[in-house]
């Protein structure tokens, strides 16, 4: 697995363990948390590779023997993408095509791969499908998982591989490292009394639980599928970010002074409106346990226990 010592990575790394898979986890710890390895790393079961996505060799290598690989490993930093637009391009297609590679070069037939809805720009149809004629790009980031896509069709196609290629909206949950829940909770931390707001506050976006993210994707991979397929992931609800707020601030007992910034959106690439038609995935039999509110809580509650991830992401 590619960014095993990921948000989404380690979560996943532990409910394979749980289920009694063996894993090898490859991460370059760039972003990843070694704390969030500590129980699996007590589990023989699993082992850790310290390697970069970019060094094809050693994808290679730590490939060697397995049957499925979970790509999860990504520049996932949307917001920033003008600041270093080589970084979407390398962290996403680019180390894409490598783990594709090494796959073909040890007949590893099966992988699964986070996408992004990103990918759908500001779509013309809500709630978002699969097969929604596309808009142009409006990110970097989303960009370039559309081209990592278009590289996981052409391998399925001349190598026989099957893919799952996951379009998660958000993700909320324990071992959260970075979004709007995050950079809300540190202001607060802060500056109790005021919280500025990217954009206008009535940007409305769709959040899916880790956990729940982390069944539908055991959910897909266990079906009898085309050699790729492309699945929606996310609940049939969408919130505003002021919603959002007002959740965040009363599990903490906070009256802060909202500050906005202004515009229909926070940032350049920034969609106003996020929200996935999930059908195609519920009709494999997934549905999501957790609403987009007691996501947020619990979202916060565990950043609250663990103070320590906002140091490490400094």
């Amino acid at each position: 697995m590619t960014g095993a010592a990921g948000f989404i990575g380690s979560n996943l790394v532990d409910r394979l363990l749980a289920r009694g898979e063996p894993v090898v986890g490859y991460d370059n710890f760039s972003t990843g948390q070694g704390r969030f390895l500590e129980t699996a790393l007590r589990n023989p079961g699993f082992g850790l590779i310290r390697g970069d996505v970019l060094d094809l060799d050693a994808l290679r290598c730590a490939m060697q023997g397995a049957e499925t690989v979970y790509h999860l490993a990504a520049n996932a930093d949307v917001r920033f993408g003008a600041d270093h637009p080589r970084r979407d391009l390398e962290q996403n297609a680019i180390a894409t095509w490598n783990v594709l590679e090494a796959m073909r070069l040890n007949g590893i037939g099966q992988m699964a791969f986070a996408s992004t809805g990103s990918i759908y720009g500001e779509a013309p149809v809500i709630p978002t499908p699969e097969d929604c004629p596309f808009p142009n790009q409006t990110s970097l980031y989303g960009a370039s998982k559309l081209a990592a896509e278009g590289l996981i069709a052409a391998y399925g196609e001349t190598f026989g591989m099957r893919a799952s290629i996951f379009r998660f909206v958000s993700i909320l949950g324990e071992r959260y490292s970075h979004g709007h829940v995050f950079d809300f909770y540190r202001q607060l931390l802060e500056h109790p009394d005021s919280l500025r707001v990217l954009g206008n506050g009535h940007q409305k976006k769709s959040y899916l639980y880790v956990q729940d993210c982390v069944d539908a994707i055991f959910c897909a991979m266990n079906a009898d599928a085309e050699k790729v397929t492309v699945l929606n992931l996310g609940t049939d609800e969408y919130c505003e970010v002021n919603d959002s707020i007002g959740w965040i601030c009363g599990r903490l007992g906070m009256q802060p002074r909202l500050e906005y910034t202004g515009g229909d959106r926070g940032w350049i690439g920034d969609n106003p409106f996020i929200f996935l038609d999930c059908k195609r995935m519920r009709s494999l039999g997934w549905a999501p346990k957790y609403s987009i509110r007691e996501s947020v809580v619990k979202t916060v509650e565990y950043l609250v226990e663990n103070r320590w991830l906002l140091e490490s992401r400094g």
